[in-house]
């Protein structure tokens, strides 16, 4: 009958088809290809981000230096010479005296800090708590690069599918316009028909060319974060949803101990009232032994060579500065209740972002389920519209249809396999755990000390 697909005579569809589906199959596969354990190992170690904040680390390392330097004697050498004159005129007598004299000295002078307000160790203590803070934020920053790592691999992958899916969805809309085409110059079919396939044709194409613009996106993105191209294939991982804890409260209850952005906020507060107690070291007496001797050579007229040492202790009584050393110490302690007030926040932020990504997860198991029944239901009713196709009883654009539905599924499911192993490694995040250490990378830990 006029309108109706004979797919015995071609037998395009059913092949096509089962080849997609195939390739799918064999590329989420991808025995012998690149891992997501070794790319999140390689993001680990060459993402600019991360050792930009390695450097930073270390870069603040030097801080407890820099502070325990309050604590050494301070020592400097100096020496000078050169010729001197000096032209003199005595008061009430008839003198007039001319000196030309070449001489030099050199000299050793010492400090040593004896009592400073307990502000050298305040500082070292602060210094101390400033790297502890860093290398929680450089956790942070590792976690948040490997999720950005494992999404990074997860587009690909689902890109490369569905480019694969709509690239093989053209190839046999193309031959079936071929065989409409000569099946409408026998009259087995109307211009209707070929429309139709013609306007499906021309639909498929563009969602080819969108997926493969995806894909390059894809695979910029892939460049960014984990610093080197997408050339092998990408092995289709699994979720790590056994290194997360087993129920939400307990996922919550751990982010909120070790989460290093919680960690980090806890130390910052610590910092914060260090430095109160620095600011209050402006309120205390100093002292200091000041130590110096000094050899001269022909400086004073009449006099060959001289020396001199001395050592001073000195105390130093802070009576009236202006007001500034209180307002310093109102301020350091307005710093403290800032940051107890960001502590709280960061608590909010990570709980909210537990139960999001619990919640993430949880959608996406069912996701998975209701996406494989869909792909499946939709190839059963492709293979029954072909069938019934054959007895004449469906028409072209019902094909046309079941095709498109099955190609959609299959989409969908690509992308639900996506967000399944994304919400995994970002519920993981959320607690903190998502380390190299827990996820056993083949990877040195990066020395920042």
């Amino acid at each position: 009958m006029p309108g109706t697909f004979d797919s015995s005579r071609t037998g395009v569809v059913p092949k096509v088809i089962a080849f997609a589906i195939t390739a799918l199959a064999v590329h989420a596969n991808g025995a012998c290809a690149e891992t997501l354990s070794g790319v999140l190992a390689k993001a680990y170690q060459n993402n600019p981000q991360l050792n930009a904040q390695r450097a930073f680390v270390r870069q603040t390392g030097e801080q407890v230096n820099i502070a325990l330097s309050g604590y050494q004697p301070k020592i400097s050498a100096t020496a000078s010479g050169g010729p001197q004159y000096t032209d003199s005129k005595f008061r009430n007598v008839d003198t007039h005296q001319r000196d030309r004299l070449i001489g030099g000295s050199v000299g050793v002078t010492a400090s040593q800090p004896l009592f400073d307000g307990f502000r050298t160790p305040n500082q070292v203590q602060a210094a101390e708590g400033n790297v502890a803070a860093a290398r929680e934020v450089l956790r942070v920053m590792a976690q948040q690069v490997m999720v950005d790592a494992a999404t990074a691999y997860m587009n690909v992958l689902r890109d490369t599918a569905v480019v694969q899916l709509q690239r093989y969805n053209v190839e046999m809309l193309e031959e079936q316009l071929r065989h409409t085409r000569q099946r409408l110059m026998v009259r087995e079919v109307t211009t209707t028909d070929v429309s139709q396939t013609e306007s499906r044709q021309a639909g498929a194409r563009w969602q080819r060319l969108a997926a493969e613009s995806a894909l390059n996106a894809s695979r910029a993105a892939y460049r960014r974060v984990i610093g080197e191209e997408q050339n092998e294939i990408l092995a289709a991982p699994t979720t790590v949803d056994s290194m997360s804890p087993p129920n939400i409260e307990e996922a919550v209850a751990v982010a909120l101990k070790a989460n290093p952005s919680v960690l980090a906020a806890q130390l910052g507060i610590d910092v914060a009232g260090v430095q109160v107690k620095i600011a209050e070291g402006a309120l205390y007496p100093t002292a200091k032994l000041d130590v110096s001797a000094q050899q001269s050579w022909g400086t004073v007229a009449q006099v060959d060579r001289q020396f001199s040492a001395g050592a001073f202790v000195t105390l130093s009584v802070p009576i009236y500065q202006g007001g500034a050393e209180y307002a310093s110490i109102r301020q350091s302690k307005e710093v403290g209740g800032q940051k107890r007030f960001d502590l709280d926040g960061v608590r909010d932020q990570v709980r909210a972002g537990v139960v999001e990504a619990w919640g993430l997860v949880t959608a996406t198991k069912g996701q998975i389920t209701a996406a494989q029944a869909q792909t499946k239901a939709a190839r059963d009713a492709l293979n029954g519209v072909l069938q019934e196709a054959r007895a004449g009883q469906r028409t072209t654009l019902d094909v046309l249809n079941a095709q498109q539905e099955l190609v959609n599924a299959q989409v969908m499911l690509a992308g639900t396999q996506r967000d399944r192993v994304v919400t995994s490694y970002t519920l993981l995040s959320a607690v903190g755990r998502l380390e190299p250490e827990v996820l056993q990378l083949p990877v040195e830990l990066a020395d920042t000390k």
